[in-house]
């Protein structure tokens, strides 16, 4: 599902009312024989009920370095224990820009930034914001518009930089040269990703084995997904001239993964392992282990239902208003993860290819987080979503 507030369902499965507590009785005498009488009483059963009385399923809470999730919302769910929870530091890049949506940094220090609603590529450097280039193919509406964006692995010698952007008739994956300040040459290299104005996935990045991962949502078409066939609902992998990548689960095709909803981050540990991170409907908001040819079962099945057909969440949001997770980014064992909904920056340990307990940061403080990305000093860059009045923020993990 798209991350604005107006295309989710308001309502949640686990939330509720508190029960208000009774008030204090203003006799001290009675309330001190009826204490006299619970001690007798207590002494007498010692406990005999206790195995008798119907619990509610408890889940974990998670931590939080600032204010802590609803009461009422459930908590995230995962497999390992909690992360360090100090805050980090915060700087900002840029105080105001447009609808930024992903950012890619060059060799010489700068960064090349996405701008969905424009449509146009800009760089950011030392603070200043100069446009280099605007995608005239680029038709904006709703979730779509110009997203995604990668550098050639061999970006020092071809100088290519990759778009994912939404046309008049499809998503698309072009090509450009950005050299002397300019996006020239323009090529496209993928075609044919159905779109819509929410689901269209989006988000682009070069795997340490030099091939394009690129993330589609399922335009609402609830049959792409579990069709093999079909670019939807997928994590593609092929080669910068578009091609199907060599390894690919099926031959000549350029589905890696399939079974998916709304692929919004990607991200690689040190082990080579791809963590996703991916929109659910109302409910079970996830992060995925990405496995080659695994089917993560929408629109069957979301989160962890333990289908043998189907490959489980490593995470689960149960509550969308708590996440909504976007672009992503590993620093020092941890995934770092942009809420836009949930208005925060989540911190998920990883050991091996377990993810630990969600932390939640900035919770509250800058408004939607769009995309989330290592910088070259091992600071994170945090792109906010909030319009007009967006930001490009420097976190420092302590």
């Amino acid at each position: 599902m798209g991350p604005h507030a107006s295309t989710r369902c308001s309502t949640h499965p686990g939330t509720g009312t508190r029960a208000r507590p009774s008030p204090a009785r203003d006799s001290r005498a009675s309330g001190a024989a009826l204490a006299a009488s619970l001690v007798l009483v207590s002494l007498l059963l010692g406990g005999c009920t206790a195995g008798n009385t119907a619990t509610s399923p408890v889940t974990s809470t998670p931590s939080s370095s600032s204010s802590a999730s609803p009461a009422s919302s459930p908590s995230p769910s995962s497999s390992t224990g909690p992360a360090r929870t100090a805050e980090p530091q915060v700087s900002t890049v840029v105080d105001r820009i447009e609808t930024p949506w992903a950012v890619a940094f060059l060799p010489d220090g700068g960064a090349l930034v996405t701008q969905r609603n424009p449509a146009t590529v800009s760089l950011v450097r030392d603070g200043a914001v100069t446009e280099v280039g605007h995608i005239d193919a680029a038709r904006p509406a709703g979730e779509g518009g110009l997203l995604g964006i990668a550098l050639s692995p061999t970006f020092r010698t071809d100088q290519r930089v990759f778009l994912f952007y939404t046309a008049a008739e499809d998503n698309r994956v072009e090509s450009f040269r950005y050299a002397d300040g300019r996006l020239t040459d323009g090529r496209v290299i993928l075609s044919g990703i159905t779109k819509n104005t929410t689901h269209n996935g989006g988000r682009l990045a070069f795997g340490p084995d030099g091939f394009l991962y690129i993330g589609t949502g399922d335009a609402q078409d609830r049959s792409a997904p579990q069709n093999r066939t079909a670019l939807n609902g997928k994590i593609l992998r092929v080669t910068a001239e578009g091609q199907p990548a060599p390894g690919n689960p099926v031959p000549d095709s350029p589905v890696y993964s399939y079974g998916h909803r709304n692929v919004q981050g990607l991200a690689w540990d040190t082990a080579g392992r791809l963590w996703a991170t991916e929109f659910g409907p109302t409910v079970d908001d996830e992060v995925n282990l990405i496995r080659a040819g695994g089917n993560y079962g929408w629109p069957e099945v979301t989160g962890a239902p333990h289908r043998s057909e189907y490959l489980d969440a490593a995470v689960v949001w149960p509550s969308t208003a708590d996440s909504s997770p976007s672009g992503a980014a590993i620093v020092d064992g941890a995934l770092w993860v942009g809420a836009l909904r949930g208005e925060r920056l989540w911190q998920i340990p990883l050991d091996g290819d377990r993810a630990g307990e969600p932390v939640a940061h900035l919770q509250g403080r800058y408004g939607r987080m769009r995309d989330v990305e290592r910088a070259p000093d091992g600071s994170l860059w945090v792109l906010t979503d909030n319009g007009t009045e967006s930001a490009i923020l420097r976190v420092t993990p302590s």
